[in-house]
C-alpha cells in the first residue's frame, strides 16, 4: 500500500518554543529561517559550528552546551533533531511523539513526523516544495523544482498575469555592464513587470527584445557627440508616465549612481512626488576589467583602486579631477568615458610623476560578444587607441594589475 502524501502547512512560530538538537551543519542551515520566523529557540548540543556559536553570542538563540536529555522537548511546538548520535536521536524522536511535538530528523526522515520542504522566497511569497512519494524522496529534485519556480518569479519569466501586482511609480534600474545576464535578479523582475521602459544605449539592449508587445520602450540613448535626449526631457518622461499610473523602469547601464546621473532623476521624481525605487547595478568600473582578466586590486600589487571620469580633459576648467594627486598613487586607476581624452590624460599623469612604462589596458564593449582588449603603456596609449580605433564605450585600466593575470579578450 502506497504511503499517504505529506500534508503541507505553514507553521507560525513567533514566540513559540523550538528545540534544536545538534549544532552542526544542519542546524547552521536551518536556524536562520527559524530565527527569521521569530521562534524562541533553544539549542542543545555540546559543540557548535562557529556560525551557530555566533548566533548564540548575538542572543538570537539560547545554547545549552550539553548532550540531549529526556525532557528537553517539554512544551516545544517544533523540534529539529540533527545530532550525530543515532541513539539520542531515537530517544528524542520518541519523546516528540509522546508529547505531540512536530519533529524533523536529519538522519532518518521516515522516523520523523514532519519534513522540511525545499523553500525559497520572492517578493513576499514563500515557495515550499515537498515530494509526494516517500519512495522517491530526493532533496535534489525538490530543490531543483524550488529553484526553477523562484528563478521564474524573480526574473519575470513566470508570472500570474491576472493577479500581477502593479506598482505605479519609477524603478531606477542599473542594468550592469552590457551582458544581459549581469542585470540583478530584482532589476530583471521589475523590467518584466513594467508598462514603460526608458532605456539608455549602454543598458543591456538584449533584454528589451524579451518585453511583451504592450510595453512602451522609449529611447533615451545619450550617444557621445551625437543625438541625445536632454536630461530634462528624460525627467519629464519619467514623471509623465508615472503620473498616468504606470509602472516605469528607467534602465541604465552599469550602476545608476556611477556617472549615470541617477541622482538627478531621483531628485526630479521626489520634487514631483513620484515614488522611486533604486536598484543598484554592477558597475563597469569593476566588472569590465574582471571580464578582461584584470583584477582592480591584487595582493602585493595594488591595495586600492580609484575610478575617475575622463569625459573632460585634465586641462579643461570643468574638470573636478585632481590629476597631479592621482599620478602619485601606487594603486589602480580606472578611467570611464575617457577614450578620446586618454592621450592627454596619459601625458598629464606622466608629467606629474607617473612612470611612462605603466601598463594600460583599454577594454571596449566589455562583457558583450563584441568585447576586445587593447594593451599599451602610458607612453603609447594615446597613439595605440587611435591606431586600433578604440571606440566608446570602453573602460581604461592603468596600473600594474594590467599584467597580473592571463590576457582575456572576450
Amino acid at each position: 500500500m502506497a504511503e499517504n502524501p505529506a500534508y503541507p502547512v505553514g507553521l507560525r512560530l513567533t514566540g513559540r518554543r523550538v528545540v534544536v538538537l545538534g549544532g552542526g551543519q544542519v542546524a547552521q542551515r536551518r536556524l536562520p529561517a527559524l530565527i527569521a520566523a521569530g521562534a524562541d529557540i533553544t539549542l542543545v548540543s555540546p559543540e557548535a559550528t562557529p556560525s551557530v556559536e555566533a548566533m548564540a553570542d548575538a542572543g538570537e538563540i539560547t545554547w545549552e552546551r550539553r548532550p540531549y536529555a529526556e525532557g528537553d522537548l517539554a512544551n516545544a511546538w517544533y523540534a529539529l533533531i540533527a545530532t550525530t548520535d543515532q541513539e539520542a536521536n531515537n530517544r528524542a524522536s520518541a519523546e516528540a511523539e509522546t508529547n505531540r511535538v512536530w519533529c524533523v530528523r536529519s538522519d532518518d526522515a521516515d522516523q520523523a513526523t514532519a519534513w522540511t520542504p525545499a523553500t525559497g522566497h520572492s517578493e513576499g511569497v514563500t515557495i515550499a516544495v515537498l515530494t509526494t512519494d516517500a519512495r522517491g524522496r530526493d532533496p535534489r529534485h525538490t530543490a531543483a523544482i524550488r529553484d526553477a519556480v523562484v528563478a521564474g518569479l524573480r526574473d519575470g519569466t513566470l508570472v500570474a498575469p491576472h493577479h500581477r501586482t502593479r506598482t505605479p511609480g519609477v524603478a531606477l534600474v542599473g542594468g550592469g555592464p552590457g551582458d544581459p545576464d549581469l542585470i540583478t535578479v530584482r532589476g530583471r523582475r521589475l523590467l518584466a513587470e513594467a508598462d514603460v521602459v526608458i532605456a539608455d544605449r549602454l543598458g543591456p539592449r538584449d533584454l528589451l527584445a524579451e518585453l511583451p508587445p504592450h510595453v512602451e520602450v522609449i529611447d533615451a540613448a545619450k550617444i557621445p557627440y551625437g543625438r541625445y535626449m536632454a536630461q530634462e526631457a528624460i525627467n519629464n518622461a519619467l514623471i509623465e508616465h508615472a503620473k498616468q499610473g504606470k509602472s516605469v523602469v528607467r534602465l541604465k547601464g552599469g550602476d545608476p549612481f556611477v556617472y549615470g546621473r541617477g541622482m538627478e532623476e531621483v531628485q526630479a521624481l521626489a520634487e514631483a512626488g513620484i515614488p522611486c525605487t533604486v536598484v543598484p547595478g554592477i558597475s563597469s568600473s569593476i566588472s569590465v576589467p574582471g571580464a578582461a582578466g584584470i583584477p582592480v586590486t591584487h595582493r602585493g600589487v595594488a591595495h586600492e583602486f580609484t575610478v575617475v571620469s575622463g569625459h573632460v580633459a585634465p586641462d579643461d576648467e570643468r574638470s573636478l579631477v585632481d590629476w597631479p594627486s592621482l599620478a602619485k598613487l601606487t594603486g589602480t586607476l580606472v578611467v570611464l568615458m575617457g577614450v578620446d581624452k586618454i592621450g592627454k590624460i596619459a601625458e598629464t599623469l606622466i608629467a606629474h610623476g607617473k612612470s611612462a612604462d605603466t601598463p594600460v589596458a583599454l577594454i571596449q564593449e566589455g562583457t558583450t560578444a563584441a568585447q576586445r582588449r587593447v594593451d599599451a603603456t602610458l607612453a603609447t596609449v594615446g597613439e595605440t587607441a587611435r591606431a586600433e580605433d578604440v571606440k566608446p564605450p570602453a573602460v581604461i585600466v592603468i596600473g600594474a594589475v594590467v599584467t597580473v593575470g592571463p590576457k582575456t579578450s572576450g
